[in-house]
């Protein structure tokens, strides 16, 4: 059985990404949500990554 703390341990990774590439996690976070949500595609998956996220 798998629990959340792959889940939150991916997330924490995620944010602290964020935050080392000077993004604000919360600005990040919604945005990429929204894009999801809004069926962005798999084969762009990169491009939601802290690295590549633009206001």
């Amino acid at each position: 059985m798998r629990g959340g703390s792959s889940s939150s341990t991916t997330l924490s990774t995620l944010i602290q990404a964020a935050k080392m590439n000077e993004v604000d996690p919360l600005a990040w976070l919604t945005q990429t949500l929204e894009r999801i949500a809004a069926g962005w595609q798999a084969s762009d998956i990169d491009a939601l990554m802290p690295w590549n996220f633009k206001k």
